[in-house]
């Protein structure tokens, strides 16, 4: 089913483009608006919470028109969407120059370093946009970024001897999340202490595993 804003057609929230843009900007003018639609989308998550994300209330921040703003998303879905791949792909743009990192143990400190201020420079933006993404409405709809690939190309700099580094580097996932994660629901500020104990957890973990093992006689 669709409806009509302003003259404008608009997918019904289950309808599976719900979640994409309509159109790409093709001009610099267009792209600035996509950009300010998106920035204000994310203040007004900051300022209302989810009970106060809807299409009007980000018109109105970002001083476009409603209609404007339908010529690009279909909805609050797509809304979200496009908000959570910006910023899943500003943290992987920050947590790749890892690489260019010196030694394996900068690279390491680097990559935490990236996740705490993921988590702590915006944390209320970072806390619901995890709630948004875990809907079941989005889910599988933001894609992939590599970043996978990226921590186990971090864990072999740093532990190149380690036998199996996707575990590794699947575990340091689940470390680093967790307690970035727990932080933001805190309400934690300070990201220097944050990222001092995230670097103990990982280094702790790292100094266990990368062991050579005791065989039995």
């Amino acid at each position: 089913l669709r409806s009509r804003r302003n003259g404008i057609p608009v997918s019904d929230s289950s309808s599976p483009t719900s979640t994409r843009p309509r159109k790409t900007p093709r001009q610099a003018r267009a792209e600035e608006t996509v950009e300010s639609i998106i920035e204000a989308a994310a203040q007004v998550l900051e300022a209302e919470g989810i009970e106060g994300f809807n299409t009007n209330a980000i018109a109105r921040r970002a001083g476009v028109s409603i209609g404007s703003l339908y010529q690009y998303f279909p909805g609050k879905d797509a809304l979200t969407v496009a908000l959570i791949q910006r910023e899943t792909r500003r943290f992987h743009d920050d947590a790749v120059a890892a690489l260019a990192q010196r030694s394996g143990k900068a690279t390491l400190e680097y990559l935490i370093g990236a996740a705490v201020r993921q988590q702590l420079q915006r944390p209320m933006l970072a806390r619901l946009l995890d709630v948004q993404e875990s809907s079941p409405a989005l889910r599988g709809e933001v894609g992939k970024t590599g970043f996978d690939a990226l921590v186990v190309a971090v864990v072999r700099r740093v532990a190149p001897r380690l036998e199996h580094p996707e575990v590794a580097a699947a575990d340091l996932l689940a470390i680093i999340q967790g307690l970035t994660d727990s932080a933001g629901e805190r309400g934690e500020q300070n990201l220097e202490n944050l990222e001092h104990r995230v670097r103990a957890a990982v280094f702790g973990y790292l100094s266990r595993v990368a062991r050579p093992r005791k065989h039995s006689p």
